[in-house]
């Protein structure tokens, strides 16, 4: 596939999910990148932290690929860079506070020689023939949320990225309803847009309005109190800093995330006015009554300080009479890991606030009628909705059609869409797909690899070592050792039967065919394994030959 005299867009990641946005546009022969994020793993991926676009697509056709326009620092928009922008070999184009956080990713992964990465300031636009570009900011939950306008040959694209509205949004100033009218007014061809929110029937809400229930939740603690949020969310970091300079409250920071993003912001010129911090130690000496800690885990991740805390594995301690305030949404799948966390705290008699008791948290994404303002003011030909599972991107395709946009699409990975001329049309798939990084391995998500573990994880494994002697004949006895098989009451009993499947299977045999006596060993204990558990377990024989 190779744009010819057209305009295509293809996403291999972030269409059909959430999470792993990956965009790319086509013009006369050339590629332009939007993004390259990433997921992160659950139990359906035993051992896999984080999961990569497959961009063997893109990676074909690298000599044609222009850049990677980045437009935003959230993790599923920028995370797969340090593990595969080097091999796509482009330039990176972001903001600042963008750029520093690329820049932390590529110095801990060596490849600061290896990925070139552009800072683009102060809303210039950026030409790489056949298109350009140029971001507008939006507000969003992390400072320097940007939409793009990207120009082509045939047709303006307004690519929204993440966004919400936000009349009081702490950190940094969205562009306004007039300048974002102003860009309707010059023609746009197709306005890709967000979809997360889509079934919100509210505005999310400004980050300005958090700050009072925040204050109200800590006031009324009588210990220690711990909030948990969004490291990224850069907006309500600070608010949080206003929050326990407000109710007398010394501040400590805990987790290697907040760390980054904190450093991060005061280099680009936010959060000047952040309180002082102090230390594990020192928090723990502060009257329980004037301590608060800001902490990374609100979606339950098993390695953050709020998981450590709870399972008291971490320097900081909370007790009877202590409060955690969770500042953040339960992120769909992350229910059983934070339900963990919040029994191990109700267990300490600790007291928990969330976003559905109290003012704590709002949204980053735009509920409907975000959406539909944004429609009145972008006035597309056509809707293109992304960043969603299927059910949010078609229900943003009936909204934005009922509110009169003329044409919508729903695609997903894989979808070559021609925006125009005459579009849009679906013209064919491409190949997508997910890649695991496994240890310091990429491997493919569904390949042998994770397939074997997640067999062992079901299944369970036997072991078994035969001896052949030159006629054929069994020697010695065999050896059958168990991994994950429920036989544990039994062992004994168990391995005294696969042993004499196993030799019963090399005497029937017969045969100095290693490979023979192999498959007939495997399936002969396989079987006693069935007949006892019910389960068809891996079974790997060695066979050695005298």
């Amino acid at each position: 596939m190779t744009p010819a005299k057209e305009l295509l867009f293809l996403a291999l990641g972030g269409s059909g999910e959430i999470g792993m946005n990956l965009n790319l546009y086509g013009c006369e022969g050339k590629w332009l990148m939007v993004d390259l994020g990433l997921t992160f793993g659950d139990p359906t991926y035993p051992g896999i932290d984080l999961i990569l676009p497959d961009t063997r697509f893109i990676e074909e056709r690298r000599k044609d690929l222009l850049g990677i326009v980045l437009t935003h620092g959230h993790e599923d928009h920028i995370g797969a860079i340090p593990y595969l922008a080097a091999d796509l070999g482009v330039p990176l184009y972001a903001t600042p506070f963008t750029a520093g956080l690329i820049h932390a990713k590529l110095v801990e992964e060596g490849l600061t020689d290896k990925v070139k990465v552009h800072i683009v300031k102060d809303e210039k636009p950026v030409t790489l023939k056949p298109f350009s570009f140029r971001y507008v900011p939006l507000a969003h939950s992390i400072p320097e949320g940007n939409a793009l306008v990207i120009e082509t040959p045939y047709g303006r694209i307004f690519h929204t990225g993440d966004w919400k509205l936000d009349e009081d949004p702490q950190i940094g100033v969205p562009a306004t309803p007039d300048e974002l009218t102003a860009i309707g007014d010059e023609g746009v061809l197709a306005l890709v847009c967000d979809s997360t929110n889509v079934f919100n029937p509210k505005p999310s809400g400004s980050e300005g309005s958090v700050r009072a229930g925040l204050i109200e939740a800590v006031s009324s603690a009588k210990g220690r109190v711990l909030v948990t949020t969004f490291a990224s969310n850069a907006a309500r970091v600070k608010t949080l800093g206003e929050v326990a300079r407000a109710t007398g409250r010394t501040l400590c920071v805990a987790g290697r995330s907040l760390d980054r993003i904190i450093g991060t912001a005061k280099a680009c010129g936010y959060l000047t006015d952040f309180p002082p911090v102090v230390d594990f130690d020192g928090i723990m000496n502060v009257p329980r009554d004037k301590a608060m800690i800001i902490a990374t885990g609100g979606q339950g991740e098993a390695r953050a300080a709020l998981a450590r805390i709870a399972g008291d594995g971490h320097p900081i301690k909370l007790d009877r009479g202590d409060m955690v305030v969770f500042s953040s949404k339960q992120i769909p799948g992350n229910e059983l890991a934070i339900g963990k966390i919040q029994n191990q705290l109700a267990a300490k008699g600790v007291t928990m606030v969330t976003d559905r008791e109290s003012m704590v948290h709002v949204s980053g994404h735009p509920g409907r009628p975000e959406l539909e303002a944004m429609y009145r003011w972008i006035r597309p030909e056509i809707l293109l909705p992304v960043h969603g599972e299927i059910r949010h991107m078609a229900e943003q395709a009936r909204l934005g059609l009922a509110t009169g946009i003329p044409k919508a699409i729903v695609q997903t990975n894989g979808d070559v869409i021609r925006l125009a001329p005459n579009g849009p049309v679906k013209l064919g798939e491409e190949a997508t797909g997910r890649l695991v990084l496994d240890g310091d391995v990429i491997l493919p998500a569904d390949g042998g690899t994770i397939n074997e573990r997640r067999k062992l994880g079901l299944y369970g494994h036997v072991s078994v070592g035969v001896a052949v002697d030159r006629n054929g004949g069994i020697a010695g006895e065999p050896d059958v050792r168990v991994m994950g098989l429920p036989v544990e009451e039994d062992k004994a009993a168990f391995i005294e039967e696969a042993c004499d499947a196993a030799s019963s299977a090399v005497t029937k045999a017969r045969s100095t065919d290693v490979d023979k006596v192999r498959e007939a060993v495997r399936l002969a204990v396989r079987r006693v394994a069935t007949n006892w558990t019910g389960k068809k377990p891996l079974v790997d024989v060695t066979v050695i030959a005298l």
